[in-house]
C-alpha cells in the first residue's frame, strides 16, 4: 500500500525561495505583499504564538502554534469560505442565480498592478453599476448584487477580474413586487460590456488615472445562470473563495534546479495541467494578487447591501421565505491525545512576527 505524498506547504516554499525572490523582485514588493508573506511564514509555525489547552478529564496539557489569519494565506482560505457561505445562506431566495463576469481587456493589467487601488476600485463601480441600470431599464427594479474580485487566471498570471452573482429579479419598492427574471437569461453580454467599457473608462478618468491608448473596442463580458438553492451557493463559495494557488496543488519543489510545479485545470480542456517556474518567478506570481490593505475584495450592491436589510428582509417576505435563526456550526473540538476527551482552551501566548 503506498501512501499519499506528503502536501507542500506555501510557508515552505516562502522559506527554501525568499532570498532569490528578494534578488530578483524585491524592487517590486510593496508593503504589503511583504507583509503578507511574513505571515504565511510564521502561520503555525509557533513565531505568533500557542494555544495551551488543557484536558478537564486527565489533566494533560498541549500547545498548538497559533494560524495568522491573513486573507492571501492558503491554510486560513476554508474558514473564510465558510464565513461567505454562511452569511449568503442567510440571503438566500428561491429563484435562479446568475454569474456575471466582467473582465479587464489586457492593455489595463499593468495599470492594474501599478495603480492597484484605484484600477481595482473603479472595477467595482463600474461593474456594479452597469448591472444597476440594466435592472432600473430592463426590469423596472433593484438587484442585488454580491461582487467578488479575482486578480489571477488558473496559471496564476494577471488577469483582473469581478465575478458578480446576481438573484435572478429584482425589487420594485414603489409597488413593493418582486420582478421575475424570464426564462434561464438575464441580460445580454455584448450589451453589458459595452457599457461597461464606457464606465470603466469613465471611472478611471474621474480618478485621475491615465489610461494607455490602444484599448480594444470590444471587452469581454460573460453571463449565466448558475443554477438556484444551496448548491449553488455551495458552488460558488467553492469557485469564488478558492485563494490563489491551493496547497494540494503544489506537485513538486526541486531544489536542485530551484524550481516548482504546480497543478491547475486547463479552461478550455476541463483536464489538469502542469506548470513549472523557478521558485522566485513562482513566488512573485502569488505575491502579485495579494490585495493592498483596506481593498475588499468582496463587495454586496442593491437589496443585498449590508444597509439595506429592510428591502431584502421585503423581497424575502415576497417570496415567502421562510425566515429562521440558523444555528452556528461549532468548530470540532480540541480532543486529548491521552484519554480523546474534549480539551478546553485555557490561555495563549502571543508573539508578533518580525516585519
Amino acid at each position: 500500500m503506498h501512501s499519499e505524498p506528503p502536501t507542500l506547504r506555501l510557508a515552505a516554499l516562502f522559506d527554501a525561495g525568499r532570498e532569490a525572490l528578494i534578488a530578483h523582485y524585491g524592487h517590486r514588493l510593496q508593503a504589503h505583499q511583504r507583509r503578507a508573506m511574513n505571515a504565511i511564514l510564521a502561520c503555525r509555525s509557533g513565531a505568533l504564538g500557542c494555544l495551551d489547552w488543557r484536558c478537564l478529564d486527565c489533566a494533560e496539557r498541549r500547545e498548538t502554534p497559533r494560524s495568522c489569519g491573513h486573507r492571501s494565506c492558503p491554510a486560513c482560505q476554508n474558514h473564510t469560505t465558510t464565513e461567505w457561505l454562511e452569511r449568503q445562506r442567510e440571503k438566500l431566495l428561491p429563484v435562479d442565480y446568475f454569474m456575471v463576469t466582467f473582465t479587464l481587456p489586457a492593455g489595463l493589467r499593468a495599470l492594474a498592478q501599478a495603480q492597484q487601488r484605484a484600477v481595482y476600485s473603479a472595477l467595482f463601480w463600474a461593474a456594479s453599476e452597469t448591472l444597476k441600470g440594466f435592472g432600473e431599464r430592463k426590469l423596472k427594479a433593484e438587484l442585488g448584487q454580491c461582487a467578488v474580485l479575482h486578480t489571477h487566471n488558473r496559471r496564476l498570471d494577471l488577469h483582473p477580474h469581478v465575478h458578480v452573482i446576481v438573484p435572478g429579479g429584482g425589487i420594485d419598492g414603489k409597488r413593493k413586487q418582486w420582478r421575475k427574471i424570464q426564462g434561464k437569461y438575464l441580460f445580454n453580454a455584448f450589451a453589458l460590456a459595452r457599457v461597461f467599457r464606457a464606465k470603466m473608462l469613465r471611472a478611471l478618468s474621474d480618478a485621475g488615472v491615465a489610461i494607455p491608448i490602444g484599448l480594444p473596442p470590444k471587452w469581454i463580458v460573460d453571463c449565466r445562470n448558475v443554477g438556484r438553492g444551496e448548491p449553488a451557493l455551495e458552488y460558488l463559495a467553492r469557485y469564488l473563495y478558492r485563494g490563489v494557488v491551493r496547497e494540494r496543488d503544489l506537485v513538486a519543489h526541486d531544489p536542485a534546479t530551484r524550481t516548482v510545479t504546480f497543478r491547475y485545470i486547463e479552461a478550455s480542456t476541463k483536464r489538469p495541467a502542469w506548470r513549472e517556474l523557478p521558485i522566485a518567478d513562482f513566488l512573485w506570481q502569488v505575491l502579485q494578487h495579494v490585495l493592498p490593505t483596506g481593498l475588499r475584495r468582496v463587495r454586496d450592491y442593491g437589496f443585498l447591501h449590508g444597509k439595506a436589510k429592510a428591502r431584502l428582509r421585503l423581497v424575502q417576505l415576497i417570496l415567502r421565505v421562510l425566515l429562521h435563526q440558523r444555528e452556528q456550526k461549532p468548530r470540532p473540538p480540541m480532543c486529548c491525545p491521552r484519554c480523546k476527551m474534549p480539551m478546553r482552551l485555557i490561555g495563549q501566548i502571543l508573539r508578533r512576527p518580525d516585519g
